[in-house]
């Protein structure tokens, strides 16, 4: 389905006002805060292309987020490579990982998938401290180079690159592949017996979202100038797939927009101290029991009359 004029007018007046929020406010903390919202747009975009289009959730998004990250980290730190070497890897590390785990598990039908991508994210977590010489252990890996010096020219850098992920995964959304991971959805059997190879399209579809989560934690990683084993935790995960449950599943930008608008919340309680956690756990609460079919997506569709 082609993206109406009205979509493409909110999508231009979104971006300008996140590339001009800097500049209007003129604030250090606040660049560093929409910096790590954009890179979590770009996780929770890459990983709605996959599980949300499919409906094979993965719990395990961190698994491809900590390979990209580590990949950064020991090309700049330890290799001393030049940082921009790090996001081509990062990408093709990512994309190895979706392969090897991808092959045997895509074939697992209920929620074993989730379950066997969620073990696999927490054995790397593990590996990252049994092999401690290597990785730094809990500490992880420190001095890496950044790719650009000035942070708001960094921010608008990594905005540019979220900007890129979405349109492309929306474009593959609204294509042909698209179109059949939707109907491998709808009905994974009759798709199989209409002679439709549904392995490739998932494996395929899962290396697509590996790749860009692995970029984005390269990109985290040249950002905080560090990695450490935390990057492959279940929180990791979890958090990604709340940020697109609360955009709409299943619309790419709805989890990017959802992502950047629950780091923000996640800033602005900051000030209710203890209180914070249930404030937020209240919100999400609220968001995910009376609005099921999530928060940015459909309230767009409805103020500007799209289908539902």
């Amino acid at each position: 389905m082609a993206a109406r004029p009205v979509d493409l007018a909110g999508a231009a007046a979104a971006i300008a006002v996140l590339a001009l929020t800097p500049l209007w406010f003129d604030s250090s903390y606040l660049t560093g805060v929409l910096t790590v919202c954009v890179i979590y747009a770009i996780w929770a975009s890459s990983w709605d292309f996959m599980s949300g289009l499919t409906g094979r959730e993965n719990f395990g998004h961190s698994l491809f987020i900590g390979a990209g990250a580590y990949t950064a980290g020991f090309l700049s730190s330890i290799w001393m490579a030049s940082p921009w070497l790090s996001l081509p890897l990062s990408v093709v590390v990512a994309v190895a990982f979706a392969l090897l785990v991808g092959f045997p598990t895509l074939r697992l039908r209920g929620p074993y998938f989730a379950l066997a991508m969620l073990s696999a994210a927490a054995i790397m977590q593990r590996l990252m401290l049994i092999f401690w010489e290597y990785t730094g252990g809990e500490e992880g890996i420190y001095g890496l180079e950044p790719l650009v010096h000035d942070p708001l020219h960094y921010y608008w850098f990594v905005l540019a690159v979220m900007v890129v992920t979405v349109a492309i995964l929306t474009l593959a959304a609204q294509s042909n592949w698209g179109l059949l991971l939707r109907a491998i959805r709808g009905d994974e059997a009759a798709c199989q017996a209409s002679g439709i190879n549904i392995t490739f399209y998932k494996i395929a579809s899962l290396a697509v979202s590996a790749a860009f989560a692995g970029l984005g934690g390269a990109l985290y990683a040249h950002y905080q100038l560090q990695v450490s084993p935390p990057l492959f935790s279940v929180v990791t995960s979890i958090t990604v797939i709340i940020m697109v449950y609360v955009g709409g599943m299943g619309t790419i930008w709805g989890p990017a927009i959802g992502a950047i608008l629950l780091t923000l919340l996640t800033e602005m309680l900051r000030g209710f101290g203890e209180y914070r956690l249930w404030i937020y756990t209240l919100v999400l609460i609220f968001i995910l029991f009376f609005l099921p079919g999530g928060l940015v997506a459909p309230l767009w569709r409805r103020l500007t009359g799209g289908r539902r």
